[in-house]
């Protein structure tokens, strides 16, 4: 495993950045405790300042656990701005629904149960924001399904897209293969612009042009 971004670095930005609000501090330390992967605070406000940037108002999430990366999104939502999570675990679809209750953020939110790449096939109208989290050997699948349903100018994040350092060996393992895979189609696809931010675990974030 090779370290992304050298851990006095990480500290360092965590510093600077003002704690995080009661209930995103919760499951912080609940993911400490049960090491459950979360985007962490550093990302969670890199994925709200995007969606600020781009006045968005509706998110699409393939993969969201109980709700961490999604609350964020819907901290930088208007009022009757509205994130999708979507997950295969109806316990976490119940967790989430609570923590966005606590957060006061409920109105905008919505849990489909199920497989995350069938359900942004199925899901109707198009998006803001579609961010995937889901099992790496499946992102170059989640990207195709996702293209016909971000708007144009619209953007497409990805968490994991250094995946520990593995893109940069030989590892024959389906998720280092699918992760490498989609990394190439990111830049190969004409209709997006795409970059590659070095943090945490590595996170890209594409713009649909047409």
């Amino acid at each position: 495993m090779i370290e992304i971004v050298h851990p006095a670095i990480e500290k360092y930005l965590a510093r600077l950045a003002p704690p995080s609000e009661l209930v995103f501090r919760e499951i912080e330390e609940r993911v400490e405790r049960e090491d459950f992967p979360i985007v962490g605070p550093l990302v969670g406000r890199l994925l709200a300042v995007l969606a600020r940037a781009i006045n968005a108002r509706s998110v699409f999430e393939m993969g969201s656990g109980f709700g961490y990366s999604g609350l964020w999104f819907a901290s930088a939502l208007p009022a009757d701005g509205k994130v999708t999570l979507t997950d295969t675990s109806k316990t976490y679809a119940e967790e989430a629904r609570a923590y966005f209750a606590r957060a006061h953020q409920g109105q905008k939110f919505e849990f489909l149960v199920g497989d995350a790449v069938e359900l942004i096939a199925q899901a109707p109208g198009s998006f803001d924001i579609i961010f995937i989290d889901i099992n790496k050997q499946r992102y170059p699948v989640a990207l195709q399904n996702a293209m016909p349903k971000l708007r144009v100018g619209g953007l497409l994040i990805a968490d994991n897209v250094l995946w520990f350092g593995s893109v940069v060996t030989n590892d024959p393992d389906p998720d280092v293969v699918g992760i490498k895979q989609f990394g190439r189609l990111l830049y190969e696809t004409p209709t997006l612009w795409s970059t590659i931010l070095p943090l945490r675990d590595g996170i890209s974030v594409s713009v649909k042009l047409a």
